[in-house]
């Protein structure tokens, strides 16, 4: 895959995690608004339960912008597209469905 397409791929990819953790941000003030506002109207666990639901899924998110981070890095050593344990080149029908893969569909599977 050339540098410029997957560099492409890759700012599509930061801007959709940095969209959705904002959104997530904003879906957690809105909530803490409600439950502050609401009182004893609604269940004092349920602002909890989706509290740690939006903490697992922002910590996802952030797993996913590390592995961002983590090919933007190979890219700039020029050794983006090759897996980082064998070498082999990654074809680019698996990057255009995971930029960020690491490794090639076989040696996945085996991990």
């Amino acid at each position: 895959m050339d540098e410029q397409r997957a560099r492409a791929l890759l700012d599509d990819e930061r801007r959709r995690i940095d969209s959705l953790l904002a959104h997530l941000g904003r879906d957690r003030a809105v909530e803490q608004f409600e439950a502050t506002s609401l009182g004893d109207a609604t269940d004092a666990a349920q602002p909890l339960i989706s509290e740690q639901e939006n903490d697992a899924i922002a910590a996802g998110l952030r797993l996913r912008l590390a592995a961002v981070e983590r090919a933007e890095a190979r890219l700039a050593a020029g050794t983006y597209g090759r897996s980082v344990r064998s070498g082999e080149v990654i074809p680019d029908e698996r990057l255009l469905a995971d930029p960020t893969a690491e490794l090639t569909v076989d040696e996945a599977a085996q991990a």
